[in-house]
C-alpha cells in the first residue's frame, strides 16, 4: 500500500528546474549566384528536445532569432528579407500567440549583392534564444563568419561558433527584475524531465500488470495460449506469432496515447492542474470508475463493434492477429477502460508525450505476459486458476481510485477556498475508504460479483493487515499529526477546521495577532507571510531583510510537499523566520480585483481579472515562467541575489541556497 500511494504521488508531482548551457551549434556556408550575388547561408544544429523561435514574432513573445550583418565599409547590400525554414507553428498558451521554432536543424539565407569590386570575408551576429518544453535559456548572441577565398572560386566554409559561456554568465547575474529570463514553465530540465517520464512509464507498467489480474484480462490468457498453439504449425512459428500478438498490442495502446497527446498538445498543460473544472470532471470520472470497478455496472464498448473485430480475428496471417490483439483490447475494456483512462486524463496533465509513454508502458506489461505464455505454452502450468481472488483486484483498485477521486474534489476546493472539503474532511474520507477497504479484505464485507468466502488466504490476510495499518495511521492527523507519508495530498493544515491540531493553538515566539506585521499572517509552518507583494516589501526594508518570493498555488501539490518536507527542517524554518521575509503570491487565487485594477496583460494579452492572474501575470512578465512552486530571493529593488530555484526537495540544497541569496544581500 505505501509503495502504491508513493507512486500516486510521484506521478501527480512536479519535477526540479535546470539548464543546458550550449544546445546549439552554428555553421555557415556560401553559394555563388554569379560574380556579385551570393547567398550566405546559416545552418542551426539544435540539441535534441531544444527548439529555437523564428524571426518574426510578434511583440510581448520570446526573443526571436535576428540576424545582424556587419557592413562598415558599405560594400554590400542585402536583396531581400533573410530567409528561414519552413518550421512549426504552434498557438503558445503562455504567451497567447501564434509562435514559429524550429527543431534539429534550422536554415536562414540571405541573399547579397556586391556594390564594390572588392570581395572579402563577411561577419554577423546572430541573436538567438532556445527552450525545451520545460525551460528557456537567456537570449544569446554568437558572430558567425562568411569565408569567400577570392572572387572567382568561393568556397564552402563551416565555422562552428561555442556559446560564450563566461559571458553569459556574467550577464545572467546582474540581471535586473525586468530583464530576468529563467525556466519557461511547468516541469523541468531535459534531465528530470526524463525522471518525469520514467516515473510515469513505471506506474503505468505496474498498472497494466494491476489490470492483467482482473476478471476481464486473466482469463483471456490461457484462451490465447490455445488459439497459437492450433492455428501455429511450428513451434518457431508459434513464437512468431506470439511476438506480432505482442507488438500489435503495444502498437494499439500507444496509438491511444498519440490521440490523447495530439487532442491535449506537446505543451505542458500544467494549468490544468489547478483548473476547477478540470478537478471536478476528473473527480467525476474517477468516482464513476469506481464505482464499475466495486460492481454497481460495467462500462463496455459496444457489442456491436466487438463482435465486428472478433470477425477480422479469423481471416489469420498478420491482419487476424492484429484484429486478435484488438478484441482483447475492446473486450477487456470493462476492466482495463478505468484504469487506462486514470492514466491518460493523468499523464496528459503532465504534457507532452507522457500520454504515449504512459500507454507504452501500460501495453508492455499487458503484452508481455500474453506473448511469453503463446509463445511457450507449458508455463501456464504454473499459473493460478481463475476465480473469486480476480474479482478481489478489480474492487481493491475501485477503493484505491475512489480515494484518489478526492483528492482532485479537494484541489477543486481549495482553488475556489470555499472550505467545504477541509484536512479533517478530507482524511476522515480516506480513513472511511481504506477502513472500508481493510474490512473487505478481512472478508466482513461483500460486493455484488464476490465469489462466497469460507476462508481467506494468508496474502489476502497479509495485504488487509497493510491497509488496516495505514488506516490506523491516518487517524492521528485529524488531531494534526503531519502526515508525512502522503504528504502533499491532503490539504495543507492551515487549510484546516484546527490547523494546530484539536485543542491547541499558536505556540511560537509571535502567538499573538498583535504581533503580526499590517498586511501579514501566520502561514505554513507558523512563518509570518505577506500576501501582497507591496507591503511585503515595504515591511522588508524596515527590517532589512532580503525577499523570499513565494509563487505557489493553492491546488499545487509540490508547493505542499516543500512546506510541509523542507521548510519544516528546523535549519530551514530558522532562515524563513528570522532571515528572510517570506512573500507568498497565489497564481491559483479566484478572488476579483477591483475594477479599477483591472488590466490587459503585456506579456500575454489576456485581461486580468483576478488576485491569482495578477500574480501569475507578475511571473510570467519578469521571470518568464509560470512553475509552481518557483521560489526568488531579491533585495529591496526587486533585483535578483541569487538564481531562482523550483520544487527542491533536497533539504540540504534548499537551505544552502537560501543562504548564498542571504549573503548576497549582506555584501
Amino acid at each position: 500500500m505505501k509503495n502504491i500511494i508513493i507512486a500516486l504521488m510521484i506521478l501527480l508531482s512536479g519535477t526540479t528546474f535546470g539548464q543546458i548551457y550550449n544546445p546549439v551549434k552554428w555553421s555557415t556556408s556560401v553559394e555563388k549566384i554569379s560574380e556579385k550575388e551570393y547567398i550566405l547561408k546559416a545552418e542551426a544544429v539544435i540539441q535534441s528536445g531544444w527548439h529555437l523561435y523564428g524571426q518574426y514574432i510578434e511583440e510581448g513573445g520570446p526573443s526571436p532569432t535576428a540576424f545582424i550583418f556587419k557592413n562598415p565599409q558599405k560594400k554590400f547590400k542585402l536583396v531581400g528579407k533573410t530567409e528561414e525554414d519552413k518550421g512549426h507553428e504552434v498557438v503558445d498558451k503562455i504567451f497567447n500567440m501564434k509562435i514559429k521554432y524550429f527543431e534539429k536543424k534550422a536554415l536562414f539565407q540571405q541573399k547579397i549583392l556586391f556594390t564594390s569590386d572588392k570581395i572579402g570575408n563577411i561577419t554577423a551576429d546572430v541573436e538567438f534564444m532556445v527552450c525545451d518544453d520545460s525551460n528557456c535559456l537567456p537570449p544569446s548572441s554568437e558572430q558567425l563568419s562568411f569565408k569567400f577565398p577570392n572572387a572567382k572560386k568561393v568556397a564552402v566554409a563551416e565555422a562552428v561558433v561555442a556559446a560564450d559561456s563566461t559571458r553569459a554568465s556574467k550577464e545572467e547575474t546582474n540581471v535586473t527584475k525586468k530583464e530576468t529570463i529563467q525556466a519557461v514553465t511547468t516541469h523541468s530540465s531535459p534531465k528530470s524531465s526524463s525522471k518525469g517520464l520514467i516515473s510515469i512509464f513505471i506506474i503505468a507498467f505496474l498498472s497494466g500488470f494491476a489490470a492483467l489480474l482482473t476478471p476481464c484480462v486473466f482469463p483471456m490468457i490461457p484462451m490465447t495460449v490455445s488459439y497459437f498453439t492450433k492455428q501455429s504449425k511450428t513451434k518457431a512459428a508459434g513464437i512468431r506469432n506470439a511476438l506480432i500478438y505482442g507488438f500489435s498490442i503495444i502498437i494499439i495502446y500507444v496509438l491511444l496515447g498519440s490521440i490523447v497527446t495530439a487532442v491535449f498538445g506537446a505543451d505542458s498543460l500544467n494549468a490544468l492542474s489547478t483548473n476547477v473544472w478540470f478537478n471536478l470532471i476528473f473527480f467525476v470520472l474517477l468516482v464513476v470508475f469506481a464505482c464499475s470497478f466495486l460492481g454497481a455496472f460495467e462500462i463496455m464498448l459496444p457489442n456491436a463493434l466487438a463482435n465486428k473485430v472478433d470477425s477480422q480475428a479469423d481471416r489469420g496471417g498478420l491482419i487476424g492477429i492484429f484484429f486478435m490483439a484488438l478484441a482483447l483490447a475492446i473486450v477487456s475494456f470493462s476492466c482495463t477502460g478505468p484504469i487506462v483512462g486514470t492514466l491518460l486524463v493523468e499523464a496528459a496533465s503532465k504534457g507532452g508525450i507522457a500520454p504515449i509513454i504512459g500507454m507504452l508502458g501500460f501495453s508492455i506489461a499487458i503484452a508481455l505476459p500474453f506473448s511469453l505464455f503463446a509463445a511457450f505454452p507449458g508455463w501456464l502450468n504454473a499459473l493460478p486458476k481463475s476465480g473469486g481472488w480476480l474479482n478481489t483486484v478489480k474492487v481493491v483498485l475501485g477503493f484505491l481510485e475512489l480515494a484518489l477521486a478526492f483528492k482532485f474534489l479537494s484541489n477543486a476546493d481549495l482553488v475556489l477556498q470555499l472550505h467545504w472539503l477541509e484536512r479533517e474532511v478530507f482524511l476522515t474520507i480516506w480513513i472511511a475508504v481504506f477502513g472500508v477497504l481493510a474490512f473487505y479484505l478481512f472478508g466482513k464485507i461483500t460486493l455484488p460479483h464476490d465469489s462466497p468466502i469460507n476462508h481467506i488466504s494468508v496474502g489476502r490476510l497479509g495485504f488487509g493487515l497493510l491497509i488496516l495499518s495505514f488506516t490506523i495511521y491516518l487517524i492521528p492527523g485529524l488531531w494534526g499529526a503531519p502526515l508525512k507519508l502522503i504528504s502533499g495530498f491532503p490539504p495543507p493544515m492551515q487549510y484546516s477546521e484546527s490547523p494546530y491540531g484539536v485543542g491547541f493553538s499558536k505556540n511560537t515566539e509571535t502567538a499573538s495577532s498583535s504581533a503580526l506585521p499590517e498586511g501579514a499572517e501566520f502561514g505554513p509552518q507558523d512563518i509570518i507571510t505577506f500576501h501582497d507583494y507591496d507591503k511585503g516589501m515595504e515591511f522588508a526594508k524596515k527590517a532589512k531583510k532580503p525577499v523570499l518570493l513565494d509563487f505557489t498555488g493553492y491546488a499545487c501539490v509540490n508547493c505542499r510537499k516543500m512546506e510541509e518536507l523542507v521548510w519544516s527542517d528546523p535549519n530551514v524554518l530558522g532562515v524563513l523566520k528570522n532571515d528572510v521575509v517570506l512573500i507568498s503570491l497565489y497564481v491559483d487565487d479566484k478572488k476579483e480585483l477591483p475594477e479599477n485594477e483591472q488590466y490587459v496583460s503585456e506579456t500575454t494579452g489576456k485581461k486580468i481579472k483576478t488576485i491569482g492572474n495578477k500574480w501569475s501575470d507578475l511571473q510570467i512578465k519578469t521571470y518568464k515562467a509560470n512553475a509552481q512552486p518557483f521560489y526568488v530571493i531579491v533585495d529591496h529593488q526587486s533585483a535578483n541575489l541569487t538564481e531562482p530555484s523550483a520544487y527542491n526537495p533536497n533539504v540540504e540544497n534548499y537551505y544552502n541556497w537560501l543562504n548564498s541569496g542571504i549573503k548576497n544581500f549582506r555584501k
